[in-house]
C-alpha cells in the first residue's frame, strides 16, 4: 500500500483592507456607549455621509441636528405614554425614543417628528450633546482604531 500525503496549502492572509469613513462611522457608532445616539440617528433617516459631514463641522447636538436638516424643539417635559398614541403621520410623531436612566430613576424622551423636527427636554439635549462629543472624539481619533 502506498500512503498518500495531502498537499499543504499555504494560508494567504490578505493585507488589511482600508476602512472607509462611513464604515468607520458605523463601526464606532455600534459601540455600546453610543447605542442611544445610534437609535436617534437611525430614526432621522439621513445618509451616513451627511451625518459625517455634519459631525465634523459642528460641536453641539443642536447644531448637528440643524446641519442634517432637523429643527430642535426643547420642551419642559414629555409624557412618554401620551406620545405613543400620536405615533404615525396623523399624529406627527415618527419615533418615540425613551432613554431610561436607572441611576436617577428617570426617563428622557426624544421624539422624531414627521415635520423634520426633534422634540426633547433640556436634560436630553445635555445628555446627547455629551454623547455626540464623545462619539466625535473617538471618530476623529485615529489611534483608537481597536474595536
Amino acid at each position: 500500500m502506498t500512503k498518500k500525503t495531502e498537499a499543504v496549502v499555504p494560508v494567504v492572509i490578505p493585507a488589511a483592507i482600508a476602512e472607509t469613513e462611513p464604515q468607520r462611522f458605523v463601526r464606532i457608532l455600534l459601540r455600546l456607549p453610543f447605542k442611544p445616539l445610534k437609535d436617534v440617528l437611525d430614526k432621522l433617516e439621513v445618509e451616513t455621509t451627511v451625518l459625517i459631514a455634519a459631525l465634523i463641522t459642528t460641536n453641539s447636538y443642536p447644531m448637528f441636528l440643524a446641519k442634517v436638516g432637523y429643527r430642535l424643539e426643547v420642551v419642559k417635559q414629555i409624557h412618554e405614554q401620551d406620545c405613543y398614541s400620536r405615533l404615525g403621520p396623523a399624529g406627527g410623531i415618527r419615533a418615540v425614543l425613551p432613554l431610561h436612566n436607572t441611576a436617577t430613576y428617570s426617563t428622557m424622551v426624544t421624539l422624531v417628528n414627521y415635520n423634520a423636527s426633534v422634540t426633547t427636554t433640556a436634560n436630553s439635549v445635555d445628555f446627547y450633546d455629551d454623547l455626540l462629543a464623545g462619539f466625535k472624539t473617538q471618530l476623529m481619533n485615529r489611534t483608537g482604531n481597536i474595536s
